[in-house]
């Protein structure tokens, strides 16, 4: 069975368990520094995966429970990916742990949870898993979005994400169901070998939209995108957080396993509409985003957007595009989480997100505001940062297929299209940080020592994988390896 393979998910969960015994005698004033105990287990379990824990090679796969479970370069780097995510939400957590009335302890055990389901989704190699590891996801992020019961926003986001996922687990279900009823099949290697056959089969076909779509909810693509905003904008910001950089990322290394392990044949008669999906999504969430005033609302749209520019390269169906993806999460995960710890910190004393409280925030606190022109200039492609060497390898690999079909082409010119829109928008939050006339309180913000640290390694991360791209190119074109 080889349940050795499963290390990272098994320190988690009773990392998790051992958070929930401990909160029971931990007294109330000391509940909310569980987090940086958390956090501190989560540095040793992400550096025990650094240090001593290895793929034989980018081509070899390893196998537990039945072929189900698979560990390989693209899992074990979506591993890491995740546990480092985790880490820079506890820190945030634990800052807006004031916000929260009761249950601090339960809070950080959700998102150990929700971290296990991502931790089991980079691994999933059967469409069993595929669904378990999705409910362990959107069951906690049903809980965390409602966390903060004495706000309605907050409850109606709780509302409306349950909502919303469980119409998308009853598209995954019935899809799931179609496929194996037509292929009896629900292992990713053992479809690949019957897909030649029943590949134009219609129910079979539908079964796999059905699927995708399923998949399309979580990511937050066209034209499954709705609960996105309204999520985003009242559920707690650290669950936000969470979910605009864990949910996604797991979406995607889903949808990279199900079209390229799974189906590699099907997905190569998927390019066009692959394509229109891309560019809907990119139109749809920088439009929306023009108008919006609350800054977690903008995120929201902005994070459509942002999973149009990661199908760009889904519908590359190369390598190169592949390897695109895992880099621009990589470098998305540092912009959007230095995004989110800013409005946390800011905003935490504030009944909303409105624009107007960053108003001189230049003057309350300068590495706040630093870190918030740089995300948002990260997010909208500005080099030197992560953000735009990302869209440039998107766009380079599209453009790549341009001469096989042109709609890559209008995929590409669409991309830059919502690149320009976008600068609007994100500059519109820097202009309020540094040119606003509209500011109130200019209390200095104290900063935790933890905070610095999360909020330097953010910077850091954006310039670095900038500035050097080099090594993580290397390593998403070996994690990719695996895919057909």
């Amino acid at each position: 069975m080889n349940i050795g393979l499963l290390i990272h998910e098994w320190l988690v969960v009773a990392l998790g368990l051992g958070l929930l015994l401990v909160d029971l005698w931990v007294p109330s004033p000391a509940k909310r520094n569980l987090g940086y105990a958390a956090a501190l287990g989560l540095c040793a379990i992400l550096l025990y995966s650094l240090f001593f824990v290895r793929v034989p090679s980018p081509e070899i796969t390893q196998y537990a429970f039945g072929k189900m479970y698979a560990l390989d370069g693209l899992g074990l780097f979506f591993k890491r990916f995740f546990l480092l995510a985790a880490i820079i939400v506890l820190v945030m957590s634990v800052e807006f742990a004031d916000r929260i009335k009761a249950g601090i302890g339960e809070f950080y055990a959700l998102i150990l949870f929700a971290l296990t389901g991502m931790l089991f989704a980079s691994s999933a190699n059967d469409f069993a898993l595929l669904f378990v590891s999705l409910e362990l996801i959107t069951v906690s992020f049903y809980v965390l979005t409602s966390f903060e019961r004495g706000r309605f926003s907050s409850l109606e986001a709780g509302v409306k994400y349950l909502i919303i996922g469980a119409l998308s687990t009853g598209f995954t279900v019935f899809g799931i169901a179609l496929v194996y009823g037509i292929s009896g099949k629900l292992n990713f290697g053992d479809l690949a070998g019957v897909t030649a056959e029943i590949g134009s089969n219609r129910i079979f076909l539908f079964g796999l939209v059905l699927v995708i779509a399923g998949l399309g909810f979580k990511i937050a693509a066209f034209p499954f995108q709705i609960w996105a905003p309204d999520v985003y904008q009242g559920a707690p910001t650290p669950a936000t957080a969470f979910l605009a950089i864990g949910s996604k990322a797991a979406g995607f290394v889903l949808l990279l396993r199900v079209l390229f392990i799974a189906v590699p044949d099907v997905a190569a008669q998927w390019a066009n509409l692959l394509i229109i999906i891309s560019g809907i999504t990119i139109l749809y969430g920088n439009l929306c985003a023009i108008p919006q005033r609350n800054v977690k609302r903008l995120l929201g749209y902005s994070s459509i957007a942002h999973a149009g520019y990661l199908l760009l390269g889904v519908a590359a169906l190369s390598a190169a595009g592949r390897a695109a993806v895992l880099y621009y999460l990589s470098g998305y995960l540092f912009t959007v989480l230095a995004a989110f710890t800013v409005i946390c910190l800011v905003m935490r004393q504030v009944d909303g997100e409105d624009l107007r409280a960053l108003a001189g925030l230049s003057r309350r606190s300068p590495l706040l505001a630093a870190t918030m022109t740089l995300a948002m200039a990260s997010l909208a492609g500005i080099p030197p940062l992560a953000g735009f060497f990302g869209k440039f390898l998107l766009l380079k690999a599209v453009i790549e297929q341009g001469a096989a079909q042109p709609g890559y082409y209008c995929l590409a010119f669409t991309a830059l299209v919502g690149v320009v829109i976008s600068l609007y928008y994100y500059f519109g939050v820097v202009r309020a940080i540094y040119w606003s006339e509209e500011a109130g309180d200019l209390s200095p913000i104290p900063l935790s020592e933890p905070v610095r640290v999360s909020l330097y390694g953010c910077i850091a991360g954006m310039f670095f994988l900038g500035l050097f791209p080099g090594p993580l190119v290397n390593l998403a074109a070996e994690a990719v390896k695996v895919l057909r």
